[in-house]
C-alpha cells in the first residue's frame, strides 16, 4: 500500500498499532495545520454527494453524514466534517474513534448537525458488504477485474484481478481473489 501511494497522497504510518480513526487524524494535526478535516470510511460505499454535505458547513460544528435512522454508536457514518479546534484537541497516543471523543460529546453539548444520507450505502468491511457494493454499482452485473481470464460461469460475482474461473466452473454470489481464493456468499452473510 505504501509503495502504491507513494508521491500521490500524504501518508501517515501508524505503528506499532492502528490509531483508529480520531487518534489517526490527530496523529496528522501537524500536516493538517489549522484546517478543518473531512473524513470518510474507507471501507464504506455510497452515493452521497459529498460537495452538497460540505456546502454550507458553518465551518464550527461539528457533521456527520449517516445513513441510518439516527445517530448513536451503531449509525452508519458516510462522513463527518470536523472543525480546527475539535482536530487540535485529538489523542495521537492511543486508539480511539471518532464517535467517542468527538461526535457524541458533541451531540451531548448540542453542537452536532446530524445529516441523513437517503440513497446507497454499503458497509464493504465483510464479503457480503464487498459484493453487495460491487454489484450496486455495476447495476447487478457480475465485477471482472482487469487481466482477469473467465472462461466458466459467473453470476453476480467479483473477480478480482488476474484471478481464472477455468472451463466448467459456475460462480455465483461469489469472490474469486486468486486461484486458491474463493470466498461463496449465501444470502443472509454478513
Amino acid at each position: 500500500m505504501e509503495a502504491h501511494l507513494a508521491g500521490r497522497v500524504h501518508l501517515s504510518i501508524e505503528e506499532p498499532e492502528a490509531l483508529g480513526t480520531a487518534g489517526g487524524v490527530g496523529n496528522l494535526r501537524h500536516w493538517i495545520d489549522g484546517r478543518p478535516t473531512l473524513t470518510i470510511n474507507a471501507d464504506a460505499w455510497h452515493d452521497a454527494d459529498l460537495a452538497v454535505f460540505v456546502g454550507g458547513w458553518d465551518g464550527e460544528r461539528v457533521r456527520v453524514l449517516i445513513a441510518s435512522e439516527e445517530f448513536g454508536p451503531r449509525a452508519r457514518i458516510v462522513a463527518s466534517l470536523v472543525p480546527w479546534s475539535e482536530v487540535e484537541a485529538l489523542d495521537a497516543t492511543r486508539p480511539t474513534g471518532l464517535y467517542e471523543v468527538s461526535w457524541r460529546p458533541a451531540h451531548d453539548a448540542g453542537r452536532l448537525d446530524v445529516v441523513r444520507h437517503a440513497g446507497r450505502f454499503f458497509d464493504c468491511g465483510t464479503p457480503a458488504g464487498y459484493l453487495a457494493a460491487n454489484l450496486a454499482a455495476s447495476d447487478g452485473r457480475s465485477v471482472i477485474g482487469p487481466g482477469a481470464f473467465v472462461d466458466g460461469d459467473v453470476d453476480e460475482c467479483v473477480v478480482w484481478p488476474g484471478a481464472v474461473v477455468r472451463p466448467g466452473e459456475h460462480l455465483h454470489r461469489a469472490i474469486r481473489a486468486h486461484e486458491h481464493m474463493t470466498v461463496l456468499v449465501r444470502n443472509g452473510d454478513g
